[in-house]
């Protein structure tokens, strides 16, 4: 994950002035990206200046991405994990997970396993768009503490090694469908914690194994439906609903808010206090030595 404005030697910073893409001038109304086409991975020769007179203009070279769609993902992720740890004093570890795919495994394997330290996790599933039943996760989120050791110089340590083992929450929303309708239906049946947030949308349903068209277009037809234990289809058209309803309503988001997220910590941090997390100390050293 490449930003091009970041990259070392290019020196461009907030609130700079675009005058120039490869000598062409930029005015307004003038569509910047009109001047960026074909240009991904390939060197561009822009002229930026921290005044719109153009006085100390200077030239940078830099490499366009295809998409900046990464990025931005990358950075409401962290924008979301900072506020979590303000809100919370530390205590909870944030996690997103935008698939049930290789990129949410991903996601979930470097973010939640590095934030081991805290006491308490939100696993955010907003806008999750599927891939498989992502079990996996649900089996991470509720290893148990088994059991504690020490060593000979003092510290003391608990198994499984890398857990949270206290309280956790989920943020769902409705832009979140077929594994991420599933990730929320398991996180519900084994009670690993609250819902926060607006209902799935409801389309748990899988359209593996289809071949591609002729013209390398292709056609999907629903192909497994998924159903319950108790004699009942279940998720698919109706989706999961929250335990703790929360709307992000467009003025409090457009004023920097987002309920949902702030919601779920109030609900782990009363949570954590109910049931705090408390490691055992290990019991008296016996004596061999008795006479």
């Amino acid at each position: 994950m490449r930003a091009p404005l970041t990259q070392p030697g290019v020196d461009v910073k907030s609130g700079d002035y675009l005058l120039e893409i490869n000598g062409i001038e930029i005015k307004p109304p003038a569509d910047i990206s009109r001047y960026l086409e074909n240009t991904a991975g390939k060197q561009v020769r822009i002229k930026v200046a921290p005044n719109a007179d153009g006085k100390d203009a200077r030239e940078v070279t830099v490499m366009p991405v295809a998409t900046e769609f990464g990025l931005r993902t990358r950075a409401w992720e962290e924008d979301n994990r900072r506020k979590v740890d303000e809100l919370s004093g530390g205590k909870i570890a944030y996690v997103h997970v935008p698939d049930t795919n290789v990129g949410g495994y991903m996601n979930f394997n470097r973010f939640y396993f590095a934030q081991v330290d805290k006491q308490a996790a939100i696993i955010d599933e907003r806008y999750n768009h599927g891939g498989q039943v992502a079990d996996y996760i649900i089996d991470e989120l509720e290893r148990p503490l088994r059991n504690c050791a020490t060593t000979r110089e003092g510290e003391n340590f608990c198994s499984p090694l890398a857990q949270i083992y206290g309280p956790k929450t989920m943020i769902i929303n409705e832009m979140s469908g077929s594994g991420g309708d599933a990730l929320p239906w398991m996180f519900k049946q084994d009670k690993v914690g609250p819902l926060v947030g607006t209902r799935t949308w409801g389309g748990l349903v899988g359209i593996w194994n289809y071949p591609p068209l002729m013209d390398s277009g292709s056609v999907t037809a629903p192909r497994g439906a998924i159903y319950g234990l108790h004699g009942e289809w279940e998720v698919e058209n109706h989706g999961i609903a929250p335990d703790v309803e929360v709307e992000n309503d467009p003025a409090s988001v457009a004023a920097g808010h987002d309920a949902q997220l702030e919601r779920a910590v109030q609900v782990t941090l009363e949570a954590l206090k109910k049931n705090p997390v408390k490691m055992p100390d290990h019991p008296p050293y016996p004596n061999y030595h008795k006479n």
